[in-house]
């Protein structure tokens, strides 16, 4: 028998939650087949088998949060599919179990009707539960049939114990607990639905509590005339195609002003460790993606040594990735700023979260026609984009903040300008 093991994900990454297994029991199985989908805090992870041979058994349910070097399968080296279902099969010459176990039952055993009736009335009060919730339940002493659950089915999971555990006042007084004042749940005949939260959804929800828990955040805005950048995108973006084989975008511009803003302004390109600044002398920005399962922030390495069809060609590599959910731990991590355009989602204006350790993030925002003072006697109808700097007050002062995006705006305003700073 070959284990199949949870295996070694990232320095930061310990656990995971068995998202879809690929394989079910009897299956036969190669070497190095995908068998179980495994969705960690950042990315999904594929696990295969080491070995050829049947699956026999599944040590993890789907939705369990199982740890690295968990047994959560095995598989039998060597047998096929045809062994499995002749195991299974009953033999002509010999009698099954079952009848086997019929006829050498003795006759002072209770009637079948009686025994039945015994074990529903044994079993009734009987929580389901996964393997792991029930080990995890005797070995902390909860009662089961006291801890709630989400499940539609009503099993209780591991997790359901674990957040249940973590209630003392609930475990000092297991007796019927007094409703909500006002929940969905009291209104008769209202429909709802509950979804439990993905594991990626409920670390983006923990990382964004902390950040702003942590971090003293502040944001500051400006607003760009857009016209220079649109005006040169039409002249060259055929051409652009043409030699590059991909578009030519806001995305690269908005990235080569942010990495000469950061040489600049070099605390803004930092990180706050203890009583230390780490002042990071490379340039991997971070670009937001909107994806099903929420948003990613795969980083596009060494952008300052980059040139524009590059920049563009790894964020539609990246972006491609994270939508088909094929990003590898090593996407992720890393960066040193990050950009989020919700823009592409019609946002006016906005004040962007920062991400992680870093210590600030620009947003963009969409485009907007709108009449713009071009001087004392003249008005005219600009594209116009607000953007936004939310940024560390521990790390960096307001004037540093407004240099950077007053920074910014000036390059995107006359583009041919990255070209020198580049």
């Amino acid at each position: 028998m070959a284990e199949i093991k949870v295996p070694e994900l990232a320095e930061s990454i310990m656990e995971g939650t068995i998202a879809q297994w690929l394989k079910k029991p009897g299956d036969y199985v190669e070497k190095g087949e995908y068998i179980v989908e495994l969705e960690t805090d950042k990315v999904n992870v594929e696990i295969i088998s080491e070995e050829a041979g049947v699956l026999k058994e599944l040590k993890a349910d789907e939705g369990e949060t199982v740890n690295v070097g968990d047994v959560i399968a095995v598989v039998e080296e060597g047998a096929s599919a045809s062994d499995t279902a002749a195991d299974s099969a009953p033999s002509q010459e010999q009698p099954s179990a079952a009848e086997e176990t019929k006829a050498n039952q003795p006759e002072i055993a209770q009637p079948a009707a009686q025994q039945v009736e015994k074990q529903a009335e044994e079993t009734k009060d009987r929580p389901i539960a996964s393997p792991a919730a029930r080990k995890l339940a005797r070995e902390k002493g909860i009662d089961l049939t006291s801890v709630p659950t989400v499940d539609p089915l009503g099993r209780v999971r591991k997790q359901d114990v674990e957040s249940y555990s973590n209630q003392p006042q609930q475990q000092a007084a297991p007796a019927p607990q007094a409703k909500p004042a006002a929940t969905v749940q009291d209104e008769p005949g209202k429909p709802i639905e509950r979804v439990r939260l993905s594991r990626r959804r409920q670390t983006i929800a923990k990382r964004l509590v902390e950040v702003q828990q942590t971090a003293a955040m502040l944001t500051t805005f400006n607003e760009i005339d857009m016209t220079a950048i649109m005006e040169l995108r039409k002249r060259k973006k055929d051409k652009f195609y043409e030699e590059h084989d991909v578009k030519l975008g806001f995305m690269s511009f908005f990235t080569k002003a942010v990495v000469a803003a950061l040489k600049k302004f070099p605390a803004v390109n930092s990180e706050l460790q203890d009583d230390e600044l780490v002042l990071k002398k490379f340039y991997d920005i971070g670009v937001a993606v909107s994806t099903d399962e929420g948003l990613v922030v795969p980083v596009i390495r060494d952008c300052d040594r980059k040139n524009f069809a590059e920049i563009e060609d790894d964020i539609l590599k990246v972006a491609k990735k994270a939508r088909d959910n094929k990003l590898a731990l090593s996407d992720l991590q890393g960066g040193t700023f990050t950009i989020t355009n919700g823009g592409v989602f019609g946002s006016l204006l906005s004040t962007p979260i920062l991400n992680g350790t870093q210590v600030g993030i620009l947003g963009m925002h969409t485009i907007q026609t709108r009449p713009v003072a071009i001087d004392a006697e003249r008005m005219e109808n600009r594209p116009m984009m607000y953007v936004a700097l939310s940024y560390d007050h521990r790390v960096i002062d307001g004037k540093e903040a407004v240099g950077f995006l007053v920074t910014v705006k000036k390059l995107l305003e006359n583009p041919e300008d990255l070209l020198l700073e580049g």
